[in-house]
């Protein structure tokens, strides 16, 4: 498989990092931008918008197939309780 980071210069870890909590947090572009630049990684707001137009699906599947392995071999079980509660 081809390394989908190859022509970026900014590590593949930054734009993991950038990306993700663009996506997990409710957060701007620009406020993304202020965060990383807090933490020494000076990008642009216009960066973070392609980094997530251009990796976001490709992360999104990564988080699916996560979440179906871990579904099916899960040892949860859930049951459903009513209580009846009555204040006078």
């Amino acid at each position: 498989m081809r390394n989908p980071f190859r022509y970026f210069n900014s590590s593949p870890e930054v734009i993991r990092l950038t990306v993700m909590m663009y996506i997990r947090y409710p957060l701007s572009l620009r406020q993304v931008e202020d965060i990383l630049f807090e933490r020494g990684i000076d990008i642009c707001h216009e960066t973070v918008r392609f980094w997530w137009n251009r990796f976001g699906p490709m992360f999104a599947n990564e988080i699916r197939k996560r979440r179906l392995y871990r579904r099916s071999f899960s040892q949860w079980r859930w049951h459903v309780d009513e209580v009846f509660v009555r204040i006078r």
